[in-house]
């Protein structure tokens, strides 16, 4: 089972002036069986059997307020994993005949790591930032949220699954 691990939410400062912007980062992991599933052994039988693309659904919603909470940002997004065989001599590490490599697209931005624990990084920890006018939060103390989903359909190497978190809040003040 997989599942959202080490949800959390981050402000560089927790006081504002009601005409500034107030920046947050969400910070996760998925850890569970899709990770521990995704190393090199997987990938290469996953390539050989043809399933050379791995796409993670997720998304961040931050949240204000106590009982009745209401939305300030809801971020929905996806990663790519693409697995390929390549004979670049830039990617062939000398201590192995490795051929099959993985590149993560986040963002719409490649990067090929040439470690297994690299490649699981960048695929499955996740720090997205969120940007809202403290305007929109009102003048006060004010506990903010946030939420995580991610999804993912069937692949040789794991099921398809889906994960949930919620973080603990943190307190903002907006002057």
């Amino acid at each position: 089972m997989s599942m959202i691990s080490d949800l959390r939410l981050e402000a560089p400062r927790r006081e504002f002036a009601a005409d500034e912007r107030v920046t947050m980062h969400v910070k996760f992991s998925i850890t569970g069986d899709l990770r521990d599933a995704f190393t090199e052994e997987g990938w290469t039988r996953a390539y050989n059997r043809n399933d050379v693309a791995l796409k993670i659904k997720y998304g961040v919603k931050v949240q204000a307020g106590g009982f009745r909470k209401r939305v300030l940002a809801d971020v929905n997004t996806y990663r790519k994993a693409s697995i390929f065989w390549t004979r670049n001599p830039l990617l062939v590490n000398p201590m192995k005949d490795r051929r099959i490599w993985v590149q993560v697209a986040k963002n719409f931005r490649p990067y090929i790591r040439l470690s297994e624990e690299e490649v699981r990084q960048e695929l499955l920890d996740f720090d997205e930032e969120v940007s809202v006018a403290a305007s929109e939060l009102g003048a006060g103390r004010h506990k903010v949220t946030a939420e995580a989903h991610a999804s993912w359909q069937k692949h040789d190497y794991t099921p398809a699954q889906s994960c949930r978190g919620s973080s603990p809040g943190i307190e903002l003040v907006i002057n």
